[in-house]
């Protein structure tokens, strides 16, 4: 892990909504979420994460081939904003491309979705460990970026829950395939259809978050889990190689499903779409006030 390959992308003046950070000491990058606005996945987030997991991509495999001790080993995703991991794909975009009928646009948003997760999700291609930290909500494509790391830290406050189902659509950028590997497609789909808002106990009872922590301790905890793997790596990295060898996760198969979830999007009525609109509302109202942060969770009851 070369000094000025890293101090190249930490200072890249292309990021506006994403922050890089290298820990030498522990070979880990930290890629922070940063928001100006309504905390969701915005495009220009979309395509800066999809540059930069190309960058770290192409630092963690160099270092592979070359054996280098010092080679990257972790990335941990989290977000900058307190209180929020992110609250979803960007459904205002949404409404707009489908009251446009602009399904070519709505198609390059899943895929940069896709882009950027698949990556993250199959560990570049090496013996690599991505980390999502949740320090509050996580909804919809803000749950999907959760589940696509290979590892799920939660503070005991975090939310989590996919909301799709609710205005007539359904997570399509991972989740099906991501929580099925992590479950059984079965309970999958119950998580899925459910339309509800689940704790990190909750979630962590069921085997989705890996590790539950206190509040305010995240970030302790993805420090202790590397110390814990620093001399056992090559074993744990082991057991994630037969994982992904039992049930591997192809592009081909996320591109299916955005086709579908681009389809369905595309047949949503009027009615789904003000339901949108009405959760945008929502939103806006509780993240752009600064004053509201502290609200609970906005839900909309099915």
């Amino acid at each position: 892990m070369k000094a000025t390959d890293t101090k190249r992308l930490e200072d890249s003046t292309d990021y506006k909504h994403l922050s890089i950070k290298f820990d030498p000491d522990y070979h880990a990058v930290w890629s922070s979420f940063k928001y100006p606005g309504r905390p969701c996945i915005s495009l220009d987030l979309l395509r800066e994460s999809k540059q930069a997991h190309m960058q770290i991509g192409q630092m963690a495999k160099s270092g592979y081939e070359q054996n280098d001790e010092n080679r990257l080993l972790y990335q941990i995703f989290t977000s900058s904003q307190p209180g929020v991991f992110s609250v979803g794909g960007d459904l205002k975009y949404f409404t707009q491309l489908i009251r446009a009928k602009d399904r070519e646009r709505l198609f390059e948003y899943a895929k940069l979705c896709i882009d950027s997760s698949f990556p993250v999700a199959t560990s570049y291609g090496v013996p690599f460990t991505t980390i999502a930290l949740v320090q509050g909500e996580a909804l919809g494509g803000g749950f999907e970026a959760a589940l696509s790391a290979n590892v799920l830290i939660a503070e005991r406050s975090s939310k989590f829950g996919f909301p799709e189902t609710v205005f007539g659509l359904f997570p399509g950028m991972g989740a099906f395939s991501f929580l099925a590997r992590r479950l059984s497609p079965s309970l999958a789909k119950r998580i899925i259809n459910s339309g509800k808002v689940y704790s990190a106990e909750e979630l962590y009872d069921m085997g989705v978050v890996d590790d539950l922590v206190p509040d305010g301790k995240g970030k302790q905890a993805v420090y202790e889990y590397m110390r814990y793997r620093q001399n056992r790596h090559l074993g744990f990295q082991g057991v994630d190689i037969l994982a992904e060898q039992f049930n591997p996760l192809t592009y081909k198969e996320l591109l299916d499903v955005i086709v579908l979830w681009v389809d369905t999007a595309m047949q949503l009525s009027d009615k789904n779409l003000r339901l949108m609109e009405y959760l945008i509302r929502a939103q806006e109202k509780r993240w752009v006030d600064t004053e509201t942060k502290q609200d609970e969770p906005v839900t909309i009851a099915g």
